[in-house]
Formats: C-alpha cells, structure tokens, sequence
C-alpha cells in the first residue's frame, strides 16, 4: 500500500539498525511520548532489535490512559441519569473508574453510545432533542481541534442539549514536569508527529534549550521510528562527544511543519483556555490541560450536571502511574498479566488501544528482560 509498505521495508529497517548501533559508542536512554510510537516500538521489536544501544522508555502520550480517575467517575455519573446519551470513542468503555466503567453503566441500561467523531455527538443531540447529549472529550493536542469544532457547531444549531465531558491534556508541559524530576533518566525524546501536525514544532525548542535535551520529532511507521531514533543518537553523541549543545529535528516532514494548523491552533484558542490539570497516576502538573472558555461554559457538562466536585483517591495496587513516568517497565508491575489483565484491569494502560501495559500484553512480553 502506498505511503506505508515504504516505510515498513525490511532492508531499510535492518539497514538503519546497523547504523544506529555503529554510532551509539555507549546505551541511550529514550523516550517516546505517544502511545501508538510505544504500540509500533513493541510491535515491530524495535526495542529488542536496539537492545544495549538504547533503552526505551515509555511516557505519558496515551490520553486514555491519562485521564483522570475522577474524571471517569464524573462520566459514570453522567451517563447514568435517565436524561442523558452519553456519547464517547470506544476505548473509554472500558477504563475503570474507581467503582466500574461506562461498559457497565451500558450494562444496565444506559444510553451508552460509540461515536467515531464529536460530530457525530452534535447529529445525536439534534435527533433528540428531549435528551441531554454528553460527548467525552479526552486526548492530546490531536483530537482537540475536533472536539472544539464539535462546539462552535453545536453553537452555529443552536443546541440547547448539547455538551462536552472535557479532560484534554497538553503534551509540552508533561515533558517538562518528566526532566524537572529528580528520578528522570530522559537523555533524549521522540516526540509525537500527529501532535506537532497540529501544533507544530515551536514548543519544543524552549524544551530543548531549557533542559539541554535533543527532540526528534518522528512518526509511528518502524521507519519512521527507527529514523527519529537514529538521528536522536547522532544528536546524543555529537553532545557528548564535542560539547555541542541540543537540537530539535523534524523526522516526519511529511506530515508536520514548523507552524502546524494554523486553522486548528485558532479553533483551539477561540473554544478552549489552559487550565492545571491532573494526571491519572502522575498527579497535577500545571497548566497542563485544556478546558472550556468562559465564552462556551453553555457547553460544560461539568457545569451543567454539577459534577466538578467528585474526588477520588487512585488504588494503590495499580502502578500505571510509575510506568506513565518511565519508572517502571509494565511487565515489571507485580500485578502485571496475574490480577491485572485487559479482562481484569486495575488501570487504564492495560485497555487502552495505546496503553503500555496493554502493548507488552498484547505481543507476549510477559517477563521482564532481566529474567528472559
């Protein structure tokens, strides 16, 4: 299939390990930001294929996994009200939430519906007007513009009924509280090329100058990947090597440009505005999400169902907040593949199609390197 099978090919793949493993003269520490690069990574045998010149680890680019456990919760309480289509993409169904998921809601009776697009949430309050459509808006900097469209369209109808469950959080800010740790082992970062499609690449470089630290923006095909990963290595030996300083690079001219959608960025700044956010499993890292403007607070089911206040604690027996910082490898978790699995999970990375846990479950890697 043209503009894949080319950037899957098995001699450019082996061509660029070899020379990934010529230039690395000691082990490197990455970190890929998203999900999907972890699923390609894992998929692939990226990270075998490098074993001993670089060591993935696995950061906090899966908005499934992210999101809040109050902010389930405050789903659950939503979709559980007579009055109300909850509307969400498929794989929130099944993250639970301190008690159960919105599977379950569905279980029993709630109007629990799988939409591929916010849109489709708005032609769902239109054709039922006597019930109050909620649409769970969750992701990174990728799916917002979507979701932000979903309500100047909903304005543009004059949808009384419509509203949006919203926990978007920002890629640039969760980097930074990662470097800023005093347990960060972060030498470089692969950074997520459907963000910097959107966003493109001018938040990075503060990243890069700040911290010192060189980002590659790249894709998510075994090429693109194992590309980013050979110029992130160019650029950590050149470091180390002559004292250069860091640099940002764009791997995946394809798609991403150093100005983004400009479009988009002005749908985003008119609906939402920056606000603290928590992270499930990390905590509150500020100024790290979006919310909704004061201009659209009609749109805020938040608001509208009063449901802002409810607070839970995470359980302590889930470590999908260590394996979100890169502290843990997930086939490391004690409870990964026995009391935690995709049928029985205690997290949101053992679900979500992004997941981590899920991404070591899915392709066998049950046991820890350090026991293989």
């Amino acid at each position: 299939m043209k503009y894949l099978d080319e950037f899957r090919d098995p001699v450019a793949a082996k061509s660029l390990v070899e020379a990934i493993r010529r230039s690395a003269t000691q082990p490197w520490t990455i970190m890929e930001v998203c999900g999907g690069q972890t699923h390609s990574i894992i998929r692939n045998g990226i990270d075998q294929l490098l074993d001993g010149a670089v060591e993935f680890i696995h950061g906090p680019g899966c908005p499934v996994c992210v999101t809040p456990l109050e902010m389930i919760d405050r789903a659950l309480e939503i979709a559980s009200r007579e009055d109300v289509i909850f509307c969400s993409f498929g794989d929130m169904l099944r993250v639970p939430g301190s008690r159960e998921d919105l599977f379950s809601v569905r279980a029993r009776g709630g109007d629990v519906r799988i939409v591929y697009s916010p849109l489709d949430a708005t032609r769902v309050a239109a054709e039922n007007p006597d019930k109050q459509v909620v649409f769970f808006g969750v992701g990174f900097e990728t799916t917002a513009p979507a979701n932000a469209m979903s309500v100047l369209h909903a304005k543009r109808l004059g949808l009384t009924n419509f509203s949006l469950l919203v926990s978007h959080v920002l890629v640039p800010p969760a980097m930074t509280a990662i470097l800023s740790s005093p347990t960060n082992r972060v030498q470089g970062f692969l950074a997520a090329g459907h963000v910097c499609t959107v966003m493109g690449t001018g938040e990075y470089g503060p990243l890069v100058e700040k911290f010192d630290i060189p980002i590659v923006v790249t894709g998510f095909e075994a090429l693109d990947l194992l590309e980013g990963v050979r110029q992130l290595v160019e650029l950590m030996e050149a470091c180390q090597r002559d004292g250069s300083r860091a640099e940002l690079r764009n791997a995946y001219p394809r798609a991403v440009t150093a100005t983004g959608n400009t479009v988009a960025q002005q749908a985003l700044a008119d609906v939402f505005v920056v606000t603290d956010r928590q992270w499930r499993g990390i905590g509150m890292i500020p100024q790290s999400g979006w919310t909704l403007s004061p201009r659209y607070a009609e749109f805020d089911a938040e608001l509208k169902f009063g449901v802002g206040h409810l607070q839970v604690q995470e359980s302590e027996e889930c470590h999908a907040g260590e394996v979100l910082q890169g502290l843990l490898k997930p086939n490391e978790c004690p409870a990964f593949g026995t009391t935690c699995t995709p049928r029985t999970p205690l997290g949101a990375t053992m679900v979500s199609s992004e997941g981590a846990c899920a991404a070591y479950y899915q392709f066998r890697r049950l046991e820890s390197s350090a026991n293989v």
